[in-house]
This record gives C-alpha cells, structure tokens and sequence, in this order.
C-alpha cells in the first residue's frame, strides 16, 4: 500500500499525460493558496522545473536512516541494505560547508512538490520511483542518491531543481486535523484563493 501511494506522488505526468504541472499535496496538508501562484512562486520566479522543501530537521541521509531505525518506519535489514547499497555507489554525507554543494540539503521534506513536467523532471521521478520500488518506500532515503545519480548520468542537462526553505512550504501547506466522526472543518474565513489576493509568501 505504501508504494500505491508513491504512484500519484511520483508519476503525475504518466497518470494524466497531458498536463503540463503537478502539485503533490500529503493528505494531512491543505493548500492555503492559489496553485498558480503556487507554481508562479516555486517554479517560474526561480526558473525551476522541480520544487520541493529541505527537511525542517535533517540534512543528512545518515540521520535520516537513523531516525527511521529509532521510529521503526521500516524493516532495518532493508534499511541497511539500501543504504549499504547507496554508499557503495558513492554516496556520501551531506556537506553544508563543502565547496558549491549541489544541493542544499540530502533530505526533502517529501508531503509537498511541485513540477513542470519537462523531459529532465519526468525523468527523475521515474528514477526516484525505480529507487522506491527497488528498496524502502522511505522516499526521503532515495532522494538524494536519485539526484546526484542523475546528474551523473546526464552530465550535459541541466536539471533545474528548486529546494526550498520548509517555511515557505508552511506558508502554503498547513496540517489540516481531520474530524473523529468523518466531518471537516470549513476553510477559514479569510482564506482568499484569487490571484489579487493571495497567500503566497513574498
């Protein structure tokens, strides 16, 4: 059932091929503006074709692979094995002082992306959903290792990528608490989703 969930979270442009963008959105969250200004905002201002936030919390594959050992997110004899696997085709730990890091983070925060369904964006989706089929439907794992893999496979494409601040994806993403009996709360009163009034960070 976990890797059905990544189907829609990964593939959007193999499950509706004529659209040209795609707003993942976790079921816990809810969008609190317009999604044009959404991919306004993260994608045409930044130039980008993929969008996705840095992790609140980590920044490393090997404290992510800690922390889902320390929660029980998955089995860990698989968790070491993608992982043993992952650093044996060199990949290393994330280095924030390094010399121009490709990324400003190894760890996505994974409940909010936004694509352009470009030939490069397309094709690491696939990759990273070939990752999560292969190992661990922990995506967060496989994120990093997919990219850089990427860009070692396409060394004369770019694949422009936009890893945001997780800030700015609580700006438009808020936790949304379902009821116990089934019923929703309303949106909120002030929620304003036309382009003259949004809710866009600026």
């Amino acid at each position: 059932m976990r890797r059905a969930g990544k189907v829609p979270k990964l593939l959007a442009h193999r499950l509706f091929p004529s659209a040209l963008y795609s707003i993942w959105l976790d079921s816990k969250l809810r969008l609190h503006a317009d999604p044009m200004l959404i991919i306004e905002y993260f994608l045409w201002r930044k130039k980008a074709e993929y969008a996705i936030s840095v992790h609140y919390d980590r920044t490393c594959v090997w404290e992510e692979v800690l922390q889902n050992k320390r929660l029980n997110k998955y089995n860990h004899t698989a968790i070491d094995e993608q992982f043993y696997f992952y650093q044996s085709d060199g990949l290393v730990k994330f280095n924030a002082s390094g010399h121009d890091p490709v990324l400003p983070s190894y760890v996505p925060e994974g409940s909010f992306i936004v694509r352009a369904h470009t030939p490069m964006s397309n094709l690491f989706s696939c990759l990273w959903f070939n990752e999560v089929n292969r190992f661990t439907s922990r995506d967060q794992l496989s994120f990093a290792y997919t990219y850089l893999k990427l860009r070692r496979m396409n060394a004369g494409r770019n694949f422009q990528l936009n890893m945001f601040k997780d800030c700015e994806r609580r700006a438009v993403a808020k936790l949304f608490h379902h009821r116990a009996n089934g019923t929703t709360d309303p949106p909120p009163k002030n929620l304003r989703t036309d382009k003259n009034h949004s809710s866009m960070p600026s």
